[in-house]
């Protein structure tokens, strides 16, 4: 049995989210708010939302969870192609918060294997975008001949990113923004990007399980710490992918 939260109520610790053997591993808590106070708060304690549309807001902290250390992004030699061309090539940005609500909008409308439907509801985007507003959530950008053809959101809290989704119209649009957003956490001492969620193509990128108590010992040192400000970076930033991967050759 989940809790049910009222309003004022707090989260549960977040061991007594379900078990490996249950129908819904990690599922902690359900309510029917999604205020940005309680976004916050599920984010500093190892909590997300995750929920369809007419269903109350489930609240999951799974065991493992999924997470990215920046510098170890996996980047294939036809990405690594990619990326020079993109450093070489005016063609091709990078911008950061430009329209934060159409990138939330755009990975709602990608199709996702084994996925009907969406979890980023018309209440997600509004909750996430006074996040925005705030400076805690932003968005990368893949753009291409001036049109936006890829990217990601997610939330930052001091030395930590929760990544939320990814949308790509154009081949590896996404990876692009992500590259670009590892580089400019790395340089700001990020080792930890959430990925929530196990999954082979999270894997393929580099990300790895970690038991839950490891995760959330890791966010009470990183969300203490000052906010990165100001968020604001350009493709140069994936000059620092490829002088890691030249110097490893």
């Amino acid at each position: 049995m989940i809790a049910w939260l009222d309003p004022h109520d707090p989260f549960p610790p977040v061991d007594a989210a379900l078990g490996p053997d249950s129908e819904a591993p990690g599922l902690l808590a359900a309510s029917r708010d999604l205020t940005p106070q309680r976004l916050l708060l599920a984010y500093r304690h190892g909590i997300f939302p995750w929920y369809a549309q007419g269903q109350p807001v489930l609240w999951w902290s799974t065991d493992p969870r999924m997470v990215l250390d920046p510098t170890a992004l996996r980047v294939s030699l036809s990405l690594r192609k990619t990326l020079k061309r993109v450093l070489r090539e005016d063609d091709w940005q990078i911008r950061v918060d430009d329209d934060f609500e159409s990138v939330m909008r755009a990975c709602a409308e990608t199709p996702r294997a084994g996925q009907h439907g969406t979890w980023i509801t018309p209440e997600i985007v509004e909750a996430y975008g006074v996040l925005h507003a705030r400076g805690m959530a932003h968005s990368v950008e893949t753009w291409y001949r001036g049109e936006r053809v890829g990217g990601l959101y997610g939330v930052a809290l001091g030395r930590m990113f929760y990544g939320e989704s990814m949308f790509a119209r154009r081949t590896d649009a996404s990876k692009i923004a992500l590259a670009a957003l590892c580089g400019f956490l790395a340089g700001h001492g990020v080792t930890m990007i959430d990925c929530q969620q196990e999954t082979e193509h999270l894997a393929s990128l580099g990300a790895r399980p970690i038991p839950r108590s490891e995760f959330v010992a890791h966010l009470r040192t990183a969300t203490a710490q000052p906010q990165i400000v100001p968020w604001r970076f350009d493709k140069t930033v994936l000059e620092w992918w490829t002088r890691a991967r030249q110097a490893e050759r």
